[in-house]
């Protein structure tokens, strides 16, 4: 049952994740959903064989929201201003994943 909520609760926030990030919208609604459905895929989704690779792809992904997209509205005017949107939501749906599956894996380590 666990494993059908986490799947739509990772379905669910990238696909809320990119439609706000398109929208370019300040929705409180929005940035506390994609929260919750991160820390929800966070407990729920990650096994302990996958937190490395996860752990790995999460700070891949933050990193590269990072990058300065404004330059691209030099190409395409509103480009740049849609991806820095998108990953920003991107972020906020990984960031929180991240955080709980980092804290299990040191409980986990504490435990051993």
């Amino acid at each position: 049952m666990h494993h059908k909520v986490g799947h739509y609760a990772f379905v669910g926030g990238v696909l809320i994740a990119v439609i706000a990030g398109l929208l370019q919208t300040t929705s409180v609604f929005f940035a506390f959903s994609i929260l919750l459905l991160g820390i929800v895929v966070g407990f729920l989704n990650i096994s302990a064989k996958e937190v490395t690779p996860f752990l790995v792809a999460a700070i891949a992904l933050i990193l590269a929201g990072s990058a300065d997209f404004q330059v691209l509205n030099i190409i395409f005017d509103p480009l740049g201003t849609v991806m820095t949107s998108l990953f920003a939501y991107i972020k906020l749906f990984v960031a929180p994943a991240a955080l709980v599956v980092s804290l299990k894996s040191i409980v986990a380590l504490a435990r051993s």
